[in-house]
């Protein structure tokens, strides 16, 4: 629990809200509308909830101006509710302070570079050339590898991985077990033995980007793998080498870009998504869950792929239905010909 309390009148001016209630009203949290307190600060952003609503507890609720109508309660009233949430969460953070400075057991080489204002945990290693700057927090048991590069602000949970020659921006968080400049998949075949290719490119990241726990993203095969600027990756993601990922795209868990494929800006990609190598996709293009890209997308907008699900009778029935199409479009084919010809003589014997 967050030991910050304010009161509604102190939230309602950080937030740029209006005020309808006890501006007094001490407020030290955040809790869902089916679980806040009189001393907790709840939002509605999503309609499917609005049932909870008359019956909250919550000191105060956060609400667009026609949600705010039939509200006899406290409120903080705004246009975006769920964004004003996400600012009052950082005030509410409950995170410990990392303390600056270098733990004794961390290994860090003679020719590292690491700022004064540094926060470096328990047993980090730090290797040759490396450069962190201002403000950086690294967590315990990280690795930065030989001649990477940490952007001011940025922030490592513990056991992230960097390989050499990472170029990581400013503000960038990434969250424990990622790894950044793996090895790609590059192989040759040679009479059916497979022979390594050297991944010889790095990877780029830019400012403020956010990178979930145990996503991966490889090295460059060549040229770097480029992830754009306020980029947000969630968890579990696979980013191949050569991967050019736009700024302020987002992209859910699980999802797995193959090799030099390219992302464009502010895309949304959903959870489970798969997209083969070397294609684009264009900016502002939306992809739901579970799609299976297999060529480029030159217009924005939004893109699925597959069935929704059905009760398994149901997916029995398509599937029977699916394996006759071949079969029911050869019939078609037949008909339309049939028809074809019988609409012929007609015109013929109309003519006559």
């Amino acid at each position: 629990m967050s030991s910050n309390v304010y009161t509604l009148g102190q939230l309602a001016e950080l937030l740029g809200a209006s005020l309808r209630g006890d501006s007094d009203q001490s407020i030290s949290g955040l809790a869902t509308l089916q679980d806040a307190d009189v001393h907790q600060l709840s939002f509605l952003a999503n309609a499917q909830y609005r049932k909870f609503l008359d019956a909250t507890r919550a000191g105060a609720v956060l609400l667009t101006p026609a949600d705010a109508e039939g509200f006899a309660g406290a409120a903080l009233i705004i246009d975006n509710p769920y964004l004003a949430y996400a600012r009052a969460s950082h005030l509410f953070e409950t995170r410990p302070a990392e303390p600056v400075g270098i733990h004794p057991t961390a290994i860090i080489a003679a020719d590292a570079q690491v700022d004064p204002s540094a926060s470096i945990g328990a047993y980090a290693v730090i290797e040759t050339g490396a450069w962190v700057g201002p403000d950086v927090v690294i967590g315990a048991q990280c690795f930065i590898g030989a001649r990477s590069r940490i952007g001011e602000g940025g922030r490592l949970a513990p056991r992230v991985t960097l390989y050499h020659d990472v170029q990581i921006g400013k503000r960038v968080v990434i969250q424990a077990g990622a790894v950044i400049g793996g090895e790609g998949f590059g192989f040759a075949n040679e009479k059916g033995s497979w022979q390594k290719i050297a991944q010889i490119g790095g990877v780029r990241i830019g400012d403020d980007v956010e990178i979930g726990s145990n996503t991966t993203i490889d090295r460059g095969a060549l040229s770097d793998t480029v992830i754009g600027n306020g980029v947000k990756l969630d968890n579990q993601i696979m980013i191949a080498h050569n991967v050019q990922v736009g700024d302020n795209t987002a992209m859910a868990g699980c999802a797995g870009i193959s090799g030099s494929t390219k992302i464009g800006r502010n895309c949304m990609i959903a959870g489970g998504v798969g997209m083969v190598g070397h294609i684009e996709v264009c900016d502002n293009v939306f992809v739901t869950g579970m799609t299976m890209v297999t060529r480029s997308i030159t217009e924005p907008g939004s893109y699925s792929s597959g069935t929704a699900m059905q009760t398994a009778a149901d997916w029995r029935k398509s599937a029977a239905r699916i394996r006759q199409l071949d079969e029911m479009a050869r019939r078609l084919q037949l008909l339309e010909k049939r028809l074809a010809a019988v609409t012929q003589s007609g015109d013929a014997a109309s003519d006559a």
